[in-house]
């Protein structure tokens, strides 16, 4: 695969609440991904950025929400979600300096 392109698939880490208790629970991370990604570009971007070891990903699309500006009604984008589960002994960390 393309470095470029697996440079691209993470958009970002997706943090919340249920993220965090994934995380902690069965070391989970979440990611906003591009829409057209799949499992094995997740997985080896994920590997080259981190330098850990993926055990599996799993892929959620999410519907973007409809919401209502006064009188007209707009739609949110809809994007995709990977959680991918760490490697016994591996894990990432998003704090700033590390």
């Amino acid at each position: 695969m393309n470095q470029e392109r697996l440079a691209k698939v993470l958009l970002a880490p997706h943090v919340s609440e249920k993220s965090a208790i994934a995380a902690d629970k069965s070391a989970q991370h979440v990611f906003k991904v591009l829409p057209d990604a799949n499992k094995t570009e997740i997985k080896k971007a994920v590997e080259q950025m981190f330098n850990v070891k993926v055990q599996g990903v799993h892929i959620l699309n999410v519907k973007g929400k409809t919401k209502r500006f006064k009188s007209e009604y707009g739609k949110r984008k809809d994007w995709k979600k990977a959680y991918v589960r760490l490697a016994e002994g591996h894990d990432i960390s998003f704090e700033p300096g590390e």
